[in-house]
């Protein structure tokens, strides 16, 4: 057999002519052996690894096939431990790990051209709790419904294997290994797959910033794996910058590829960027961002972070050795949608009003904070993105941490009035942005989102305490009272609450919030006006204290103008707003409401009267230009006299 050209640098890997070729870096150890296990009642095979240069130890088992298992056994002690690179861990973190053959799943996808940002609606979802049965197979078998709502992206929240049976995923440990809970590694490749086959880019969570519980074994193959001068607000962070962090590096940048290589994916969504730290004159955001181009091939890939300091350097390509991605998570929509929602902005929400001028700005700019002085922080953050379309943030009015920063994981449209939400849902669907929608929020489902992470004994308690420390930032959460009643997240009846019940989409009030979301969308996807995302055809103006409006210029005057009262009704009188103007030889005309009573609303008039403009309480209206013969103010066709 000649040379074999592996995929990975590290792993087990089959080879073409049967076998299985293992690799581990291990600089600290002087042997390494692969201890192959056999069904029960068998017996363990020892196979030896050779040194390499640079602290690798590879090998080949010729009589190893797909779906053996095995671990590592290093300097002979008798505690043995998971590969680094599994790609499978059927019986979790503690247990061993399985070879995978990636080539034997049959792939349907094969003219699949990938995504990019523009005219994307993400969906974001946890695949535990996505649906009772919390698998791959029962997830895809709800994505009909998806691409029948109008989402388009599917944003998978991290899968990488974590301590425990259940879990956010943000606490990874196993960076190539699906969680064994939601399915074999083939299961999620079906949903990708299927994903697809109906039109729908997926892309995944990572986090690269932090370790979590779990990952003590990686000390004794070398103490190099971590950093000794960073360290990140979740716990240890991999040494990408110091003596020894070369195949550290490799590691991760082989991960992000390989997720778009052997699954398909659609690209990443990388958690928390402002805590990868790298000192190094090349940033290793920089070199995933090219590992995942560079395995796409000729599909477009979609690359989106979160970055709590908004920096927006990294979304303008430029700098080979900075980072480049497609699109940011907008921290500012959600916090002013939700005080304008709420009236509450206490602990991180305290830097936003919720006035109808920050949703304006933030419809047309992006984030609101863009280098001035943030008082909660008591530094400047943000930078300009005034010359960056509006694709490039993605919008929301709920995800998994915001949902889960409430006492009792309450979800938004719980937390006002209905009119209000149906507004603001309006607001956030129409703007230019990118809008991500988290699961279950299209039906307004009434199950809560918590927090929830399966760790038993001192390092749950030091969970539930880090919780509770968390949450008194908000003043109604800081009393011992309010603080007794915070859930312990290591209680698994948390993690069962927050299954989405898919029966009630069906009942009212829920086919109400269906029907909304629906339309909204549709409107979105259907109205040239809208699906341009062209901010810089879009203006606003303040009409009262809770109400503003939206105009979309469109070519030869078709333009759409989205009135949101959030307050009471308003009679915006004199109309002495240019933007209510409608363009020459048109009128304006009621297209969409939100008091629609498919909607549960209650109906709304017109809005245009004799006196000025009467904006319904708490509600949004979408106006169009349509050609209009000459009228009276009172709205009736004006005869010319014979």
């Amino acid at each position: 057999m000649g040379p074999f050209e592996r995929k990975l640098p590290v792993g087990a890997e089959i080879l073409p002519g049967g076998g299985v070729h293992f690799r581990l870096w291990a600089p600290a150890c002087k042997r390494v052996e692969v201890i192959l296990e056999e069904p029960p009642g068998g017996k363990a095979r020892a196979i030896p690894l050779h040194a390499e240069e640079d602290g690798y130890f590879a090998g080949m088992a010729p009589e190893t096939r797909a779906g053996s298992l095995y671990r590592f056994r290093l300097d002979g002690s008798d505690a043995l431990i998971p590969d680094p690179a599994s790609r499978f861990q059927p019986d979790g973190l503690e247990g061993p790990s399985q070879v995978v053959d990636p080539s034997r799943f049959a792939w349907t996808d094969g003219d699949w051209p990938g995504v990019a940002i523009e005219g994307q609606v993400a969906y974001e979802l946890h695949v535990g709790s996505f649906t009772p049965e919390g698998s791959w197979d029962a997830a895809a078998a709800r994505l009909d419904d998806l691409k029948a709502l109008g989402v388009t992206l599917l944003e998978v929240m991290p899968v990488a294997t974590f301590h425990g049976r259940f879990g956010w995923g943000y606490d990874g440990v196993l960076f190539f290994a699906p969680f064994a809970r939601y399915g074999e590694p083939d299961a999620f490749r079906r949903f990708v797959d299927r994903a697809h086959a109906l039109g729908l880019g997926v892309i995944l969570d990572v986090v690269y910033n932090h370790l979590g519980p779990g990952w003590d074994f990686l000390k004794r193959l070398s103490d190099d794996y971590v950093s000794r001068t960073h360290s990140t607000e979740w716990g240890e962070t991999l040494n990408f910058d110091a003596a020894h962090s070369r195949p550290v590096r490799e590691l991760v940048t082989a991960n992000a590829a390989y997720w778009v290589r052997e699954f398909h994916l659609d690209g990443l969504r990388i958690d928390a960027t402002q805590q990868i730290f790298d000192d190094s004159p090349r940033h290793i955001l920089a070199e995933i961002c090219e590992a995942i181009r560079a395995a796409a091939g000729g599909r477009k890939i979609l690359l989106i972070g979160e970055n709590e300091p908004q920096r927006a350097e990294l979304l303008r390509p430029g700098d080979p050795d900075a980072p480049h991605l497609d699109a940011l998570w907008n921290e500012d929509f959600h916090h002013s949608a939700m005080v304008a929602a709420t009236g509450r902005n206490e602990g991180y929400y305290s830097m936003h009003r919720g006035t109808p001028q920050e949703l304006i700005s933030a419809a047309r700019w992006g984030w609101l904070y863009q280098g001035q002085i943030y008082p909660w922080q008591e530094k400047p953050r943000g930078t300009a993105t005034m010359d960056l379309p509006p694709a490039r943030f993605v919008n929301y009015i709920q995800n998994h941490d915001q949902v889960a920063n409430t006492l009792d994981g309450r979800r938004f449209h719980l937390q006002t009035s209905p009119g209000r939400a149906r507004a603001l849902t309006a607001y956030f669907l129409l703007a230019p942005g990118t809008p991500m929608l988290f699961m279950g929020q299209e039906w307004g489902a009434s199950t809560p989102f918590f927090f929830f992470a399966d760790f038993g004994g001192d390092l749950g308690a030091a969970y539930h305490k880090g919780r509770r420390e968390f949450l008194e930032q908000f003043r109604n959460l800081a009393s011992p009272e309010m603080q007794a009643l915070i859930p312990d997240p290591t209680d698994a009846a948390l993690f069962g609450q927050s299954k989405l019940d898919w029966g009630e989409r069906a009942r009212p009030p829920h086919d109400e919030w269906l029907a909304l979301h629906a339309d909204l969308l549709r409107l979105r996807r259907e109205d040239a006006v809208f699906r341009a995302q062209d901010a810089g055809r879009l203006h606003g103006a303040v009409l009262g204290p809770e109400a503003f409006l939206l105009r979309f210029f469109g070519a030869g005057g078709d333009d759409r103008l989205l009135l949101v009262n959030l307050g009471a009704g308003l009679l915006f009188s004199p109309p002495a707003e240019p933007l209510l103007a409608p363009p020459a030889k048109r009128r304006w005309s009621v297209i969409w409401s939100s008091e629609d009573p498919r909607y549960g609303g209650i109906g709304a008039g017109e809005p245009q009267t004799g006196q000025g403009w009467c904006l319904p309480g708490q509600a949004a209206l979408v106006c169009a230009a349509e050609p209009a013969e000459e009228r009276s103010v009172s709205g009736r066709p004006r005869r010319r006299p014979r």
